[in-house]
């Protein structure tokens, strides 16, 4: 049905793009205006009505006050996060806003009544006009749609990408890397395996992405770029030199013109775009007065004027590789993206830099919608080559193990966007341990008992060593048929053990929305529970060190009263771990811990006359000390 069909968007910082699939085929959707690029502009007009795309452009220099851009940039950051941008800043900010709330940004004039807007509500408005775009072409309602976001965007910023497509009425299916679609578009991950580099020189910002290619799944391993640098640049260069030259050849300084300046843009534009694929250009600008602006350049002067620019990419590409580890020729495609990216100059670079020839068949406006438009024609299950994945979109329930005292240690948060990765690190809390049991659970409750069992294994064979010293680690790994795989390591002897757990894990909608609801539900006393039990666990932790510590010569070295003094620390702690109450536990804990500092100290003098004297610590059973557990110390022992 139409009404279910899904669409991919690139929601760009300069510019968006909608497209769907067309049989094979990804395709653009045009605009009103019958261009596939809708400018990343939002203005309000006369009547404080929103305007969107080329019609808003307009305000940017006649009333800037009424339009904003570039609001990608601002996505999922607060006040606090843009302090050393404020005094560059183009936009008006509300006045009342506090340190860790959402930005919003004043747009209007105070004669009309000014309006406020936060980031996700202006992309939701770029959004809601794709989504518009869509409707008529289709001529029928969408709902759904994978957005496309840069790979360095954390949590916060995704989150607020999907907050704007949940406001402009979109289900958004799927945020897929801004680098993984333009290697979609390509086909690339039709491959095997291989090294993909994305080099991404768009209006305003440059990004460079490594990333690995193995079976279907990419990782991006490495990123880079600048936030500061993009066509943009070179435009402006060009409007600096035409300003110049009106200033000393005719003695006009247009630089306060508004008007004059958006011809000049423009021409300069039209100039940047010719040179590309002609040796040579004309520019002819009206000018107040009836004057004209008169200049030939050619494409020799042109790249000799952007050196400097496209140079600045360089860096960035150099780290990038350096971080991954990788060399140029271990580089087994390069993909271009960004409109900057069709001047022969740049192309050049690309080449020279990774030792191979970039594909440049697609669009490299529209490559990153393109392959918006393929995940969601996979997610749709409309390719004959991907109709028996089960592909899930995002994990629809947290994933952990069970760890110290039956508690739940989730290592995967329900809605992760898969292909999804994550690794914790775990100890043991018994001296000489050489089994670890790997309890796999699926749920949001705090205790295991009432999470979903999905599976059990064991790592085997860890080398005996004292309580805390063994550093286990456990890797949860959602691949992008949304079969999980658990892996557990001990990285000192470097033994592991891991096992497969099929998709989806045989759990109904119903079901999932019956976890979810019954976690809200009891997610105050399960949390106070979680707390008893691992106060507990601290508890019983110290009592036992604190028993090796009576054994050991340092025991001897307390006087009389220190030792009343522990031993009343040590009841009073004892009584109160078997009641519920978390605050009386954790007060009796931090009591005998700092009771027993001295003796700590005196087993760790101790042990070190006992090293001095040729033996190891080991040899010298220095124990723990009673003091809290490991940091690490969370997996369930057997």
């Amino acid at each position: 049905m139409s009404s279910d069909r899904i669409v991919g968007i690139d929601l760009g910082t300069t510019n968006s793009l909608v497209a769907f699939m067309q049989g094979d085929i990804p395709v653009v959707i045009p605009g009103d205006d019958g261009l596939n690029l809708v400018p990343s502009v939002v203005a309000l007009d006369e009547n404080n009505q929103p305007v969107i795309g080329n019609a808003a452009r307009k305000y940017l220099t006649e009333t800037p006050e009424r339009a904003v851009y570039s609001i990608k940039r601002l996505m999922g950051r607060g006040v606090e996060d843009i302090q050393q941008e404020l005094k560059f800043f183009p936009f008006r900010l509300a006045e009342d806003l506090q340190a860790g709330e959402v930005l919003r940004i004043r747009l209007g004039e105070k004669k009309l009544g000014e309006k406020t807007f936060t980031p996700p509500e202006i992309s939701a408005l770029i959004l809601r006009q794709l989504k518009r775009n869509a409707e008529r072409f289709f001529g029928a309602q969408v709902t759904k749609a994978v957005i496309t976001v840069p790979a360095y965007f954390n949590d916060a910023q995704r989150q607020a990408t999907k907050d704007a497509g949940r406001i402009a009425g979109l289900e958004v299916l799927r945020l897929v890397n801004e680098p993984t679609a333009a290697s979609l578009a390509y086909g690339l991950d039709k491959k095997q395996s291989g090294i993909v580099a994305v080099y991404d020189l768009g209006g305003g910002t440059f990004d460079i992405s490594i990333l690995k290619l193995h079976d279907g799944i990419f990782e991006v391993i490495a990123t880079n770029g600048d936030t500061h640098l993009g066509g943009d640049d070179i435009d402006n260069l060009l409007i600096t030199i035409a300003l110049d030259d009106t200033l000393g050849d005719l003695g006009l300084d247009l630089r306060r013109n508004a008007e004059a300046v958006q011809a000049i843009r423009k021409a300069v534009i039209d100039a940047k775009i010719a040179l590309s694929s002609q040796p040579s250009v004309s520019l002819n600008v009206e000018l107040p007065g009836g004057q004209r602006y008169l200049r030939e350049i050619t494409r020799e002067q042109f790249e000799q004027l952007i050196q400097p620019i496209i140079d600045r990419t360089v860096g960035p590409c150099k780290q990038a590789l350096k971080d991954a580890g990788l060399k140029p020729e271990q580089i087994d495609e390069v993909v271009l993206v960004g409109g900057s990216t069709r001047i022969p100059k740049v192309r050049a670079l690309v080449k020279e830099l990774f030792h191979r020839e970039p594909h440049t068949d697609l669009n490299p406006d529209e490559v990153v919608a393109l392959g918006a438009a393929v995940q969601a024609n996979i997610l749709g299950g409309g390719s004959e080559a991907t109709e028996n994945m089960l592909l899930l979109d995002v994990t629809p329930l947290s994933l952990g193990i069970e760890v110290a005292g039956g508690v739940t240690d989730k290592i995967i948060l329900r809605n992760s966007t898969i292909p999804a990765s994550a690794t914790q690190f775990y100890t043991t809390q018994v001296d000489g341990q050489a089994n670890v049991a790997i309890h796999v659970l699926q749920g949001e409750r705090e205790l295991a008992k009432d999470c979903r069992s999905l599976a059990r294994f064991d790592l085997k064979g860890v080398p005996p060593m004292a309580a805390g010293m063994a550093r286990i680690e456990v890797k949860f790994l959602i691949d992008a048929n949304g079969i999980l795989h658990v892996s557990a390591r001990e990285q000192r002897s470097g033994k592991e053990a891991e096992i497969q757990v099929q998709p989806s894990y045989g759990l109904t909608d119903e079901q999932v929305e019956g976890m979810i609801l019954d976690s809200f539900d009891s997610a105050e006393e399960d949390f106070r529970r979680r707390q008893v039990i691992e106060a507990r666990n601290e508890a019983a932790t110290i009592l036992a060190a604190l028993d090796k510590g009576k054994k050991s010569p340092a025991w001897g070295h307390l006087t009389t009263d220190e030792k009343k003094k522990i031993a009343k620390m040590e009841k009073a702690l004892v009584a109160v771990n078997t009641e519920d109450d978390y605050q009386a536990i954790r007060k009796a804990i931090d009591a005998l811990n700092q009771g027993t500092t001295r003796l700590a100290e005196l087993m760790m003098d101790s042990a070190v006359s006992t090293v001095l004297k040729g033996k190891t610590m080991e040899e010298a059973d220095m124990g723990e000390g009673p003091t809290a557990p490991h940091p690490m110390a969370k997996a369930e022992f057997e």
